[in-house]
């Protein structure tokens, strides 16, 4: 069947549907870094999200900063001479519930963007894969801060109610804040590399409490065995293996506070810095895999 084809003298006609050249200010990476890190840091605690969303993060907030105000209220009330708790030990004491919104947080952050395939769509902006790793890692390791933080100031402010010692109760604040803010780094880099293997959020969930509930349970099982063996010089060394005990063993060697491994025996300050350096390693490790694993996602 023939078709009818043009006249010379046919003429054409172009349509303005709109399109615009963007003239502009160009924010650039840093710009693309700093809303990518805003929104995965309100994410992780429903901000911006459905209500459904915020039940979760907004819970476990709560239930991290609930025993906080009744240690407080029970200083006030009892005129106590100190603190039920250590400022150091309270987030290892909460470790679990750390744990949960770990799991719950982490898959949310990154497995979507791999499920959907998002990612590539970012580094088509002005956004490297570091950017987006370096955003990613901050956003999550802040809201860890935030949630083991405020706990820690609502002591903090609740000891001075009382009237304790404003010297003491200052430097068991700051080393606790230190304290968290490592943790904060540590838990969200193993949070994060796990939840980046899958893009599927139920298999991240279950991998990272796994990682955090699992081990803890078998180091503390196996150190108590030692104990009970009279092995207690392999007691501090068993700590090694569980992201909650290096924890445990860095507050205990450098920032006063009291082991909780079996029969009081933490690391000393020698074996302090092994805690160290395996801590900065696994965080750095943590980086460099998540940056790794960008690389090839963003092709």
């Amino acid at each position: 069947m023939a078709t009818e084809q043009p006249t010379a003298g046919a003429q054409t006609q172009i349509h303005n549907i709109g399109y615009r050249n963007y003239d502009g200010p160009r924010l650039g990476r840093a710009y693309a870094r700093r809303s990518l890190f805003s929104q995965t840091l309100r994410g992780s605690y429903g901000l911006g999200r459905s209500a459904k969303s915020k039940v979760l993060p907004m819970l476990l907030f709560a239930v991290m900063c609930v025993p906080a105000l009744i240690m407080v209220a029970v200083a006030v009330a009892t005129n106590a001479r100190e603190l039920p708790i250590q400022y150091t030990r309270y987030a290892v004491v909460l470790q679990a519930v750390i744990a949960l919104y770990l799991a719950s947080q982490a898959p949310q952050a990154v497995s979507r963007d791999l499920r959907f395939k998002t990612v590539p769509l970012y580094f088509s902006r002005p956004i490297a894969h570091v950017d987006y790793v370096v955003a990613k890692y901050g956003a999550m390791a802040s809201a860890l801060f935030v949630l083991t933080g405020v706990p820690l100031v609502i002591l903090y402010v609740g000891a001075l109610l009382a009237k304790l010692d404003f010297a003491d109760q200052t430097e068991g604040f700051l080393q606790g804040m230190v304290s968290v803010a490592v943790l904060s780094l540590l838990f969200a880099g193993i949070g994060l590399v796990i939840s980046a293997v899958t893009p599927r959020r139920g298999f991240g969930i279950a991998a990272v409490i796994a990682a955090l509930t699992i081990s803890y349970g078998a180091v503390s099982t196996v150190q108590a065995i030692a104990f009970e063996q009279d092995s207690t010089g392999a007691v501090a060394w068993l700590g090694l293996f569980s992201p909650a005990t290096l924890m445990d063993g860095l507050s205990t060697a450098f920032l006063g506070a009291d082991s909780a491994f079996p029969g009081g025996h933490g690391p000393s300050a020698g074996q302090g810095l092994v805690y160290l350096v395996v801590i900065l390693g696994i965080i750095a490790g943590s980086y460099g895999l998540m940056a790794r694993r960008y690389r090839k996602v963003g092709l």
